[in-house]
């Protein structure tokens, strides 16, 4: 059996869907490209695939992962193309790997975020930016299934700038952009968690919902300040090994025979 990593993205209007509808858009595509899926056993077998850490439904991505395993071996980037090919513009597959490690998601233990405030000026930002990172905790409530929650904002987020709009993106009026780096604990802290924390600490409210995008995630290099590719030791390991039986088989397009 044959396991392969792949990154996917959310972006557009895609950035709605929730992580049960991209569940079954992905089924779908794994049917439209005719993958060769290893299923659990049991009453109601499903395909074997692994999601990761999945970003909240309205926040865009560049950096989601799954792992999926077959029963017959595929090369990596053409089953990359044959199901990018087979999602909706904006679920798009974005790179794949043969899984040579174990532990994908141990790998996953920060990520990167960008939050467009329009209506706040860059000036706001900092000042609001400043006052979140000189406290020592910043206590913020989540509603959840259980009700209301208090918890630190402060203590997961390695760190956070704030910056004007690229000028390739057109805005108007005023507009800031932030650069968060949080890590994975437990509980969950999360972007909006953060503009709670900013809300609290300097009374930033921004005038429209945020645009949230995740940049990256990954393992967090504490001596840099960056967030690692997760997909790296598996991409060093094929490099180093000889040639499978994937790698040397002719590519093939669903409906036309096995690959």
């Amino acid at each position: 059996m044959q396991r392969i990593r792949l990154r996917y993205t959310k972006r557009g209007r895609l950035r709605f869907t929730s992580h049960r509808d991209f569940q079954r858009a992905f089924e779908r595509a794994l049917r439209r490209a005719e993958v060769p899926m290893a299923y659990s056993a049991g009453f109601t077998p499903h395909p074997k695939v692994s999601y990761a850490n999945a970003a909240p439904t309205g926040t865009g991505s560049e950096a989601e992962y799954l792992e999926i395993a077959l029963t017959e071996q595929r090369d990596p980037e053409t089953l990359r193309a044959l199901l990018d090919e087979s999602l909706p513009a904006g679920l798009d597959i974005t790179d794949a790997v043969e899984a040579r490690t174990s532990g994908l998601a141990d790998r996953l233990t920060a990520s990167v975020w960008e939050l467009r405030l329009d209506g706040v000026t860059v000036e706001e930002a900092e000042k609001a930016v400043a006052a979140f990172l000189a406290a020592e905790t910043v206590e913020v409530q989540r509603k959840t299934k259980n009700g209301l929650r208090t918890f630190d904002a402060r203590s997961a987020v390695a760190d956070l700038t704030a910056a004007p709009a690229p000028a390739d993106r057109p805005v108007q009026g005023p507009c800031a952009i932030l650069r968060l780096v949080v890590r994975h604990v437990t509980p969950a802290v999360r972007p909006d968690d953060v503009l709670s924390g900013l809300r609290a600490v300097a009374d930033l409210a921004p005038p429209v919902p945020a645009a949230v995008t995740r940049l990256a995630q990954g393992l967090f290099d504490e001596e840099s300040g960056t967030v690692t590719d997760p997909l790296a030791p598996d991409r060093e390991a094929v490099t180093a090994a000889p040639p499978t039986a994937a790698a040397t088989a002719p590519a093939t397009a669903p409906g036309t025979g096995s690959a």
